[in-house]
């Protein structure tokens, strides 16, 4: 028989007296200046998805997600709306409100009002998404959202631990890498071990400061160039 001691104050969590449970995100558009997050329609959405995935011509963007490339529109708006038009993952199509036209998806997902958790994921950035000041700014609705508005304690990211724009992409939006689940999933017949980011509540306020200043419009030259970074201005602000 195996003789456990009992080790007096043993250490525990801080304690939280106030916390009770969140609701869950509803399906209601957030708009922001650069951009409108719409619950994502099929009607209204699947085909400007499927014109703007069109110019990733060799399918890259669709190495690390689980489906994908779509040989046609009937094909792609039978998977979206089979997949994207629940309620956990709740689907976002990332609009151009200038042109009115949807340039990619994210999702909340993996809801855990108990406990305050929410993870953003199935990110699907179409090339004229990528590196926008319209990506970042989805993000930072998203995040805002989940933060501001929901009052949620931790925000969650995570990607193939192979995927280093993804992982990049993590840092520079200020989450922190916790961690690598070895052999975590199958996808696609192949081996994926998934790397895990956060980010919690008492980080928000100097990540929220952070990305308000580099979405600020002053933070542009003429020819759109950013002045500063955004992880420059996290450090600036103790993010």
């Amino acid at each position: 028989m195996t003789d456990i001691s009992i080790v007096e104050d043993q250490p525990t969590g801080v304690p939280l007296p106030a916390w009770t449970g969140r609701t869950k995100p509803e399906r209601l558009p957030i708009a922001g200046r650069q951009c409108r997050l719409e619950p994502f329609d099929p009607d209204r959405h699947a085909a400007g998805l499927y014109s703007a995935y069109a110019s990733d011509t060799d399918g890259r963007n669709w190495t690390y997600l689980p489906y994908g490339p779509f040989p046609s529109l009937q094909a792609y708006t039978e998977f979206a709306t089979a997949t994207y038009c629940g309620d956990d993952p709740l689907f976002f199509a990332i609009v151009d409100p200038v042109h009115t036209a949807p340039l990619g998806v994210a999702s909340l997902m993996r809801i855990d009002p108990a406990n305050g958790v929410i993870e953003v994921g199935h990110i699907s950035f179409s090339p004229a998404l990528q590196r926008s000041r319209i990506a970042t700014e989805a993000m930072y609705l998203l995040m805002a959202h989940v933060f501001d508005t929901l009052r949620y304690r931790r925000y969650e990211w995570k990607c193939d631990a192979l995927n280093t724009p993804s992982r990049r992409a993590a840092e520079r939006l200020g989450f922190r890498y916790e961690g690598t689940f070895r052999q975590a999933a199958v996808v696609k017949g192949r081996n994926r071990d998934t790397a895990w980011f956060s980010v919690i509540d008492t980080e928000w306020p100097a990540a929220k400061a952070a990305f308000e200043a580099w979405l600020d419009p002053v933070n542009f030259d003429e020819a759109g160039r950013q002045q500063r970074t955004l992880a420059g201005l996290r450090e600036s602000v103790g993010g």
